[in-house]
């Protein structure tokens, strides 16, 4: 009954990039930690939802019984000073539930936060920035952005992905609905979480604690492959990029301009850790941390002039000429 609920709670305007619908909502979980917290929700929707029809099942019964009616005597009705029974249930049906959902929460979170990492789990260290994110894959030596690569965990094999979040600036939320439960990335702090994703697809998050201007606009995708697939993706992200002569003066402007000091590509100078590594760019869907899909034209634009397509951005613009915007483009595209 409640899955049928997602398209009214969804909001339907919502997109990431502009091209995907962005329903976030906790009521299709597809991994361990996010059907635990659907189920512990459901089962508080439905104390509560007992609770109110049960006081306002008794308050419409006492305002019908005992409304006032034109025979009634006009003089005071007798008072009652208390009862031992009613004063009892008021008190201890409540502390009672009180102390199941309580309890009930405390295991969900101990099975959350408690869970042993199996032999063959991954391991992801995710880094919030302003105003995007990094994932570091510390067993294949892979590090990519704003999209998140994991195998779907077979639950005969079940192959789980623990996270390490830190922070590089300031306080930022991991919040995938349909994976996982938000966790905050706090600077000096090191938290974790995990997933286990049940099916192949696209789930999509957002930062959930505000991070500045542009804290809408940090945008999460976990793209969920079947092992194989994830195993062909790390072998292409652990490759250097690909040397084309036919976009040689592009390189040359990237290298010579204030590009390299903030990104990382590996097999050139380039080693900066302020923005993304973009060894592979145009294997990702996105631009700017989902505020674009990732074409050509799109990218010109971005390079251009970040500040116009994401206010607040840390990304400045490099004042290029119109030859050098497009040999930078045409060599950024040939990151693959």
């Amino acid at each position: 009954m409640f899955r049928s609920l997602i398209p009214l709670l969804a909001s339907p305007g919502a997109t990431l990039a502009g091209f995907q619908p962005f329903p976030p909502h906790i009521f299709s979980p597809a991994s361990t930690p996010a059907e635990q917290i659907y189920h512990l929700s459901i089962m508080v929707l439905i104390v509560c939802a007992v609770i109110f029809a049960v006081v306002g099942g008794l308050l419409t019964y006492s305002v019908i019984k005992f409304r006032r009616r034109s025979n009634d005597d006009r003089r005071e009705p007798a008072q009652v000073y208390g009862s031992t029974q009613i004063e009892l249930a008021w008190t201890v049906i409540p502390l009672l539930i009180v102390v199941v959902l309580f309890l009930t929460t405390a295991r969900v979170i101990h099975g959350i936060q408690d869970a042993p990492e199996p032999a063959g789990a991954i391991n992801v260290t995710v880094i919030g920035h302003q105003y995007w994110w990094e994932f570091r894959y510390p067993q294949y030596g892979v590090v990519t952005a704003n999209e998140l690569w994991v195998p779907v965990s077979d639950s005969n094999q079940p192959t789980p992905t623990f996270m390490t979040l830190l922070s590089a600036d300031v306080g930022h939320s991991f919040w995938v609905p349909e994976l996982a439960g938000k966790t905050h990335l706090i600077p000096n702090q090191v938290n974790h979480m995990w997933i286990d994703p049940q099916r192949t697809g696209v789930f999509l998050g957002q930062c959930n604690l505000y991070c500045g201007v542009q804290h809408a606009h940090m945008l999460l995708r976990v793209d969920v492959a079947t092992r194989a697939d994830f195993d062909r993706w790390i072998r292409e992200q652990q490759m250097p990029a690909v040397e084309d002569p036919a976009v040689a003066a592009g390189r040359q402007v990237f290298e010579t301009t204030a590009c390299v000091n903030c990104h990382t590509i590996r097999g050139t100078i380039a080693n900066g850790r302020f923005g993304p590594d973009l060894t592979h760019f145009m294997s990702r869907e996105t631009i700017g941390a989902g505020v674009l899909p990732n074409t050509p034209e799109n990218l010109r634009l971005w390079v251009q002039d970040p500040e116009a397509v994401k206010p607040g951005c840390l990304m400045p613009s490099m004042n290029m000429t119109p030859q050098q915007l497009t040999e930078l483009v045409s060599y950024l595209e040939s990151l693959r």
